[in-house]
């Protein structure tokens, strides 16, 4: 979540990092969609971190933020690699092509005892990145860094990645792990006059928002 985290402190949002246990294993099948995959997953996080707010501290408005990005190509949901092999071959796939890199962000808001039930806003944000075409030695050079082992699709573009990146449309941040551009505009919704209430131009690669009645909260989640 540190890259989440790190995005938001310039703009003077004050907030508390409560990491989830929501385990990252939705069933692909039920989720073939990725944005529909990265968005339920941010929402998934936040129900369970909710969960254990509520029980703290069920009296005060509340408002919890959450993220998961996930990579796709040709179909085919890409995360976190398993292993080093696992790695190298994500990077064949995305070797000379164009990929989606999506991030899905969960919003929870609720007003405590005397407010409003909880809602939960959720969001997407998708931006295409072109690799160059990558020989075998550059991936596994790369791969042996160990930069990407904890990155969905297993390059860091923020890194030493971005040396394998030829073009990025759409939000580049969102790309890095947290479009903070959208997530200035929806914090905007759920809480007029916070940091970042005045962003009101569209971003590039926006994608449909649901919101719907729920009991849930997470924490930023960087490129994850």
């Amino acid at each position: 979540m540190s890259r989440g985290r790190h995005r938001c402190h310039p703009q003077g949002v004050a907030f508390e990092v409560v990491p989830p246990t929501f385990p990252e294993t939705l069933s692909r099948a039920a989720w073939p969609r990725p944005q529909d995959y990265a968005r339920e997953t941010a929402a998934g996080k936040a129900r369970e971190v909710a969960a254990r707010v509520a029980q703290e501290d069920a009296e005060t408005p509340t408002l919890v933020i959450g993220a998961d990005t996930v990579v796709a190509v040709e179909g085919r949901i890409l995360e976190k690699p398993k292993d080093r092999e696992d790695a190298v071959a994500m990077l064949r796939r995305l070797s000379g092509k164009q990929h989606s890199v999506i991030t899905g962000v969960a919003l929870v808001t609720w007003g405590g005892a005397a407010g409003p039930a909880q809602e939960v806003t959720a969001f997407h944000e998708e931006t295409r990145v072109t690799f160059s075409p990558l020989s075998e030695a550059l991936i596994r050079e790369y791969v042996d860094g160990g930069e990407g082992r904890d990155k969905a699709g297993a390059y860091a573009i923020q890194g030493r990645g971005a040396m394998l990146v030829e073009g990025v449309a759409g939000d580049v941040l969102a790309a890095v792990g947290f479009p903070l551009n959208r997530f200035c505009r929806e914090l905007a919704r759920a809480l007029p006059g916070a940091p970042g209430s005045d962003v009101t131009a569209p971003a590039a690669g926006a994608q449909e928002e649901v919101t719907s009645p729920a009991t849930g909260s997470d924490d930023l989640d960087g490129r994850k």
